[in-house]
Order: structure tokens, then C-alpha cells, then sequence
């Protein structure tokens, strides 16, 4: 199933994790400079020929639970519409730990195209407590402040969670609920940042719903070849930064390397 957004049929995603915000414990730097990594980066992707890009809070360890501060939300909007405007293309958000109706009001802002949800379907006990369903308040807040037009792309069975509370409803049933509650994409992962999904989960959700498929995580110059027949696109974060780490810049080489194999 195609992503409507792209013009592509297999689009590649490339993740800009955003530097440590103000009153989060890692932050240091000032905004202007976090601004100008984040732009940097779009560039890169921008000039690799990348189909989009994906912002995401991941350096503001540890995370809250379900919402952030308006600095955040600030913070994160401004450096959305540095990335958006050097881009010029396609261009998601998440912001964390499920900060799933201030990510909407981000993208709203900034004029993003799509918002990663956590907990959109079926409760998960994450590293930050417990993770509720959002569908019904999110889409009603959505549509609240006239925001239809942004995409909702719902993991499932998530990484860096638990799922022993829906250990009796299977991937295939969640991904079927998600589509149920109006999702617009799903988002498959491994069980950590870095690492794969397996082949029978992608096939697994596939049976289950006709949403397109998202991989988010763990795709890499080495294994791409055996899951474009498997996803309708890559969210790339890892494998695009120096030494493979998510928390390392965006390495212009392994992105230029990485395109050319996904193009053979």
C-alpha cells in the first residue's frame, strides 16, 4: 500500500534527532546551535536525495510520560520549521514519550505532513511507566484545531516496551485495531532503536491490514534488499549516523552509500 504523501513507491525517511532541549537534564546548548545541527542534517538528506525526514526529541533522556512543557513544545516547533523550510520536502515528528497531541500542534505549526504516535492502539508499559491508548482523543484534538490534514502513523507493539498486558492480542490484531481506530500508516520496529523487525511480523500485519507499512528501525545498507518487498517505507536513523550510533551525527557518506545500494 502506497504512502499517499510520496511521490515515491518505497520511500525513505531519514531521522534528524534533535540535540538535548532547554530544562531537559542533557541540555547544554543554546537553541540557535541546535537549530543549526538539525539544518545541517536536513541538508544532508536533502542533497542525498531522501524521500523525507522525521524530527525526533530522543537526546532529552529521561523522558516524560505522556506530555511535555511548553518549552519543549516551542522549541521543538522552531526547529521544525528550519528543518521543513531547508528540506523542502516531506517531514514528520515525534516528540517524546508519547507527547502525541503536542506533536499534532508542532506539526500544525510548523506545516509538517505526518506525527509518529506511541500507544494509539492497546496499552504497553514503556521505560517511562505506563502508556495508554490515545486514538479517540487525539483525532478528536486533531480535528479540534483543524489539523486533518497531518497524518496519525501508529507503532505497534513498540520497541523498548512491554506488551505482557496484551501478551493475548496478537501483532496482526493490533495492527487491524490501529487501522480500525483510523490510523494512517503503521510503524513496525525490533525490540530496540537499531534493531530490525522481523519478516513474520511485516507479513503478520500485512495480513491483518491494508495500511501501508512503515519499518522503524534497524534497516540498513546490508539488509534493505530483503525488506522492499516487505514495507512501503524506511524510517533511517542508526545506520545514517557516524559509526552506525543513533546518537552520533548524520554521516554524509553512509547516507550517500546507503541511497545508492537502496537504488540498485
Amino acid at each position: 500500500m502506497k504512502l499517499r504523501l510520496f511521490s515515491a513507491t518505497k520511500p525513505v525517511i531519514g531521522m534528524i534527532h534533535v540535540g538535548a532541549l532547554p530544562g531537559t537534564p542533557a541540555g547544554r546548548l543554546p537553541l540557535a546551535k541546535i537549530i543549526d545541527a538539525a539544518v545541517r542534517e536536513a541538508k544532508i538528506y536533502r542533497e542525498a536525495g531522501l524521500d523525507g525526514v522525521a524530527l525526533e526529541n530522543m537526546h532529552d533522556v529521561p523522558y516524560l510520560r505522556g506530555g511535555v512543557g511548553p518549552e519543549i513544545v516551542s522549541c521543538m516547533t522552531v526547529v521544525a520549521q528550519a528543518v521543513k523550510t531547508e528540506f523542502r520536502g516531506v517531514t514528520g515528528i515525534q516528540i517524546l514519550a508519547a507527547a502525541n497531541r503536542e506533536a499534532v500542534a508542532v506539526a500544525l505549526a510548523a506545516s509538517l505532513d505526518w506525527v509518529r504516535v506511541e500507544g494509539f492502539a492497546f496499552v504497553h508499559v514503556a521505560d517511562e511507566g505506563l502508556i495508554d491508548s490515545c486514538a479517540a482523543e487525539l483525532l478528536r484534538y486533531r480535528r479540534q484545531i483543524g489539523a486533518e490534514k497531518i497524518q496519525v502513523w501508529a507503532d505497534i507493539k513498540k520497541k523498548h516496551a512491554a506488551h505482557a498486558l496484551t501478551a493475548d492480542v496478537s501483532l496482526g490484531e493490533t495492527a487491524a485495531a490501529a487501522e480500525f481506530m483510523c490510523a494512517d500508516a503503521l510503524i513496525i520496529t525490533g525490540t530496540a532503536t537499531g534493531k530490525p523487525p522481523s519478516r513474520a511480523d511485516l507479513t503478520e500485519a500485512r495480513a491483518h491490514s491494508s495500511l501501508p507499512i512503515v519499518i522503524g528501525s534497524g534497516v540498513d545498507a546490508a539488509n534493505i534488499g530483503q525488506f522492499l518487498s516487505a514495507a512501503d517505507g524506511f524510517i533511517i536513523g542508526s545506520s545514517f549516523k557516524q559509526d552506525g550510533r543513533w546518537d552520533r551525527p548524520v554521516d554524509a557518506a553512509r547516507v550517500r552509500a546507503f541511497m545508492k545500494q537502496a537504488r540498485a
